[in-house]
């Protein structure tokens, strides 16, 4: 935070002309930017034809917007140059601002409103605060200024002032000012902590520099002195605050402003520094003991690169954008010179480099504040207040302000599996580690050689940190932030901060996997039982739990490659696992878990699990229960650990069923799954619901269905249809039309049920009227009865992903019913709601479709992986449907951006697609369907 020099020049009244010293390096030459001398030629040759003040003004106005837009876009054009100098370029933009503020204050109170002989109290200063204050700028930053008077403000500084904002506005210039007194200035910044941090930023630009000075003055013995820590308490609540509104720094779409790890946040640091110390520039900070030299180093890194972004992300969109989208990541990429390395985008590569810096934000404002504790400046932990009492730590460590720190450096350093035990000390006493002794650690990670990762107690302590004392997630963390995870384990650090560009992943790479590992210990804790019951009992029941945990640590750590991340994956766990002292069963079993990582939650989600041949697949796919076991409780904290809302009612519902069924298979045997022993469990269970009908409805009711309808439905959805072909038929109107929809609590989504006389396209046009209203299909089948009618149920979701609101449902009815009777077409009705958002068009999503002839018995199983958007099911059905394709089961997994569409047919013989050319010419109609929808969704 280096602040301009703060020139020094006379009163305006004395001033020949306007005097503009550069501050520090600018990005190019000053009088490109904004020629002082050249101006005031320009504005006195006007002035010398023109007397009224308001066309001087406009003169004005009209020389300055000239000269502003030159100077931006020869900044601009340096910067394209140059696109990671961020202080020259804020120190440009600051340079340019002055240029204009000085100039609109010595039109406005020499010619405009000259005062010959001016009073005491006709006195003006004009005073930067804010950003604007320190000298820092972006393109799209406001102008904060402070107008001073001595006394109660005069006609003529009122004058003044509004001629002077007036001209700044026509510049179209974001000006925040405030006219104040010295007294006014002191009041308001006691009360107020926004003001007194803009006012410690104060900076002189024009007027009178005695009563300039005078606030200076006053404001460091009557307002900051003896205040200092009530300021840095006040700054430290601010930042809480910001970072719960703003979200962690791993989120995908992070506020480079306001963010965790952002530039408030290194901001922060400079204003308690400046309040307490009087600094004007960090680099004040090392001689005074609060950052060593690298620490600086790495202080300044961090700010240059997030000023960078944030210029160019202003630059960008032309406005003070703040909120990194994903939009705007592709292209601040592109003009920071990022190149697509093999695997990963070029976005992807700006965006760890992002999180990296945020990183390195958190652990200097860490070592800052800790800094500030032992001088007694900060209060002390909040956590150290709660919890007095504290185990008894080990020898050769000590307690400093509550945090366990290292006793005698040399000493410690001397073994090298201390840069471990550290760790298993602070979770074993439940203390944070202090600052200095992570200082110490991650300047000698060095120690940490091939030697140390094969040492039999350093794997001990490792495994241990993740296994014996119930919040692993802390260490692993702290691990991660300081080097020691990615130094101990060297396969951990290609993806330490790496994002992943998608809507689906909330996390880094390593975030995730870390709050993966949050999630088992939080089910090992009892934490989850009411939400996880099958998770909970199966932990509780007894598994491996090294075996787990290190799957877990594992499952990923091949992303970022142009290789399936599950096999290569794989390939890493079978030399890390015995590496970290695993036995060789023990090693198998995690290196299968890794590749297989994701099957289970495939099968749930992208199968119909009602069909044996899923469940058959799956269970010889996992082999025993215990691995069934394992995989389960992965597969739900893996998912869990994507993102906050990712897990819901329904992928739980899944998966519990496919655990059940593949555990009855695997215990029972495979002949437990066939159609005829679930279609007479199911028709009893219906029989025993309706015991009000009448045997021979039953009998009817019974036989009108095929077996697949019996094992694809529960009770509830039998009965429910039971009761609308009773309707139909009672009614005896061929185009009838029976529709009910009910809120399914189980599976977080409402159940759409359709009964009527079966004809071809029925389940796309059920697909585009549940489009029109704005429906998210989640799931769907498809069944006709023997005596000519068709049974669909879909169940569907809102915007939100969340079952429709009950007092919404009549009305969506009443849509439907429109949409199917033909009032309304879905097919012209879509083309101006298949919108793709602004910030989701810069995904990449490769469309990819495939067919299944193993994975059901009846079945042709077409898999459609591309990118989803308003309409894509009802494009894919009406395809599938003119081509003469009979659907029966729809099932849609969404990943964020992605979704896979699963749809179960025959052909209209009522045979599979064995035929590589229908194959084909059905691909082709898909993809057509396909790039005609994306191109009427870009448009």
């Amino acid at each position: 935070m280096t602040l301009p020099h703060k020139a020094s020049p006379a009163p305006v009244s004395d001033l020949p002309a306007l005097t503009l010293a550069p501050r520090g390096e600018l990005i190019c030459p000053a009088d490109e930017i904004f020629d002082s001398n050249a101006v005031l030629a320009q504005l006195s040759d006007a002035f010398e034809k023109i007397s009224d003040n308001v066309a001087r003004r406009q003169e004005t106005v009209r020389i300055l917007r000239d000269v502003q837009k030159a100077g931006r876009k020869a900044i601009a054009d340096a910067f394209t140059e140059r696109p990671f100098d961020a202080r020259p370029l804020t120190r440009s933009y600051t340079y340019l601002t002055d240029g204009l503020v000085c100039t609109a204050m010595k039109v406005s109170s020499e010619d405009l409103h000259p005062l010959a002989t001016p009073t005491q109290g006709e006195k003006i200063a004009v005073l930067a605060v804010g950003g604007y204050g320190r000298g820092e700028m972006a393109p799209s930053s406001d102008v904060d200024l402070l107008f001073l008077t001595p006394y109660k403000i005069t006609a003529w500084a009122e004058s003044v002032i509004e001629s002077m904002l007036y001209i700044l506005w026509d510049l179209r210039l974001k000006v925040g000012h405030s006219s104040r007194t010295i007294k006014d200035c002191l009041r308001l910044g006691a009360d107020d902590f926004t003001i007194r941090t803009a006012m410690l930023e104060q900076r002189y630009l024009a007027g009178d520099t005695k009563l300039a000075a005078d606030l200076e003055k006053r404001l460091k013995s009557d307002l900051f002195k003896g205040t200092e820590r009530q300021f840095i308490e006040a700054k430290l609540k601010e930042r809480d605050e910001r970072h719960i509104k703003q979200g962690q720094r791993y989120v995908v779409e992070p506020n480079v402003k306001e963010g965790k790890g952002g530039l408030r946040d290194l901001q922060s640091l400079y204003w308690i520094a400046k309040y307490i110390y009087g600094v004007q520039d960090v680099a004040e900070l090392v001689p005074l003991g609060l950052f060593t030299p690298e620490e600086f180093r790495t202080f300044v890194q961090a700010e240059d690169f997030l000023w960078a972004v944030r210029a160019h992300l202003h630059l960008v969109t032309g406005r003070a954008t703040e909120q990194l989208t994903f939009d705007q990541q592709v292209e601040v990429a592109r003009r920071m010179g990022y190149e697509d390395r093999a695997g990963r985008r070029a976005v992807e590569v700006f965006m760890q480099r992002y999180f990296r810096e945020a990183t390195y934000v958190g652990d200097l404002t860490r070592i800052f504040l800790t800094k500030l504790e032992a001088s007694h400046l900060k209060g002390e932990a909040l956590l150290e207040r709660i919890f007095r009492r504290r185990r008894r730590i080990k020898a050769g460590y000590k307690v400093v302000h509550g945090r366990l720190d290292v006793a005698d450096p040399e000493t410690f350093l001397s073994d090298k599996l201390n840069l471990l035990r550290l760790f298993e000390e602070g979770l074993r006493t439940g203390m944070l580690i202090h600052p200095d002794a992570m200082r110490l650690v991650s300047a000698n990670l060095n120690l940490i050689d091939e030697e140390m990762r094969e040492n039999k107690e350093a794997r001990r302590i490792f495994l241990d940190l993740m296994l014996k004392h119930g919040n692993p997630e802390r260490a692993l963390r702290r691990m991660n932030e300081l080097g020691v995870l990615s130094a101990f384990l060297p396969e951990f650090e290609p993806i330490v901060a790496m994002m992943q560009f998608n809507m689906y992943h909330s996390y880094t790479v390593d975030e995730h996997i870390i709050q993966c590992i949050v999630n088992l210990a939080q089910i090992e804790r009892g934490e989850l039982v009411e939400t996880l019951p099958l998770v909970s009992s199966i932990l509780k029941g007894g598994v491996n739990r090294k075996v787990l945990y290190v799957a877990l640590l594992l499952h990923d750590i091949a992303k970022g490659r142009a290789e399936d991340h599950s096999i290569l994956g794989a390939q890493i766990a079978r030399k890390v696992a015995p590496r970290l002292g695993l036995n060789k069963s023990d090693s198998e079993t995690v290196e299968w878990l890794v590749r297989y990582h994701l099957l289970m939650s495939d099968m749930a989600q992208k199968r119909d699990i009602s069909d044996p041949r899923t469940v058959r697949d799956f269970a010889k796919a996992v082999q025993t229960v215990k691995r069934l076991d394992l995989l389960t409780v992965l597969t739900v904290c893996d998912i869990r650990g994507v993102g906050p809302n990712t897990w819901n009612n329904w992928k739980a519902t899944l998966l519990r069923a496919l655990h059940a069924e593949t555990k009855r298979a695997l215990e029972t045997g495979m002949e437990d799954l066939n159609r005829a022993n679930r279609g007479t469990v199911a028709k009893k269970a219906l029989r025993a619901e309706l015991a009000d009908w009448s045997k021979s409805d039953l009998k009817a009711e019974t036989a009108r269905h095929y077996a697949p309808y019996w094992q694809g439905l529960n009770v509830s959805t039998h009965v429910e249809f039971a009761e609308m072909l009773r309707s139909l038929e009672i009614s005896g109107d061929p185009g009838e039309m029976e529709i009910r929809l009910h809120p399914d609590e189980d599976r977080d989504a409402t159940r759409a049920c359709f009964a009527m006389g079966d004809h071809p396209g029925i389940f796309a046009r059920i697909a585009g009227a549940l489009a029109l209203v704005g429906a998210n299909v989640v799931d769907a089948r498809s069944y006709t009865t023997k005596d000519g009618y068709v049974t669909d149920v879909f169940w569907i979701q809102d915007a939100e992903g969340r079952p429709f609101e009950s007092s919404r449902l009549p009305r969506l009815t009443q849509m439907i019913h429109k949409t199917l009777r033909g009032e309304v077409v879905a097919q012209d009705a879509l083309k101006s709601r298949d919108k793709i958002k602004k910030r989701e068009r810069a995904f990449n999503v490769p469309t990819h479709i495939t067919f299944d002839n193993d994975g059901s018995e009846i079945y042709t199983i077409i898999e459609v992986d591309t990118r989803d958007r308003p309409g894509l099911l009802y494009d894919l059905a009406r395809t599938l449907a003119a081509a003469n394709v009979y659907i029966a089961n729809a099932v849609i997994a969404t990943y964020g951006e992605q979704v896979v569409d699963t749809f179960y047919v025959k052909d209209m013989f009522g045979l599979k697609y064995y035929s590589e050319s229908k194959q084909r010419t059905l691909e082709d109609k898909l993809r057509k369907a396909i790039t005609e929808g994306a191109e009427r969704a870009a448009s």
